[in-house]
């Protein structure tokens, strides 16, 4: 499955965290795939990227049960504010979770990223 849409501002949490990610509003029409973190392909300005994506809510981070579409780059640290994402969901990595605090979501993530990478392998 793929998801295209635009980087928008999100509330800067990721980052301030040390876990920055591009929001993504999706086209109109775009179909959003199952709740989770997702290994993903990212292109973006003519190159593809590795990442993690998470369709959902993000409990640990705040209530609001609205879903969003973050993605983390690997290896990425630029500015790509209005730019256009097309997201191609590779596999799904784990469901939404709730997590005892920042410390433990980002030991979660750094297993999310080395299940990315041994996707890599094959």
């Amino acid at each position: 499955m793929k998801l295209s849409g635009t980087v928008v501002h999100g509330k800067g949490k990721g980052r301030l965290y040390g876990m920055p990610t591009a929001n993504l509003r999706p086209f109109d029409g775009e179909a959003l795939p199952a709740e989770g973190v997702w290994a993903v392909e990212v292109l973006l300005d003519g190159r593809t990227y590795r990442g993690l994506t998470n369709v959902g809510p993000r409990p640990t981070v705040d209530d609001n049960p609205a879903p969003t579409v973050e993605t983390m780059l690997l290896d990425f640290d630029e500015e790509i504010y209005g730019k256009t994402l097309t997201i191609t969901f590779l596999e799904r990595i784990r469901p939404i979770m709730r997590f005892s605090g920042l410390d433990a979501l980002r030991r979660q993530i750094s297993l999310d990223i080395e299940k990315l990478e041994k996707l890599e392998e094959i």
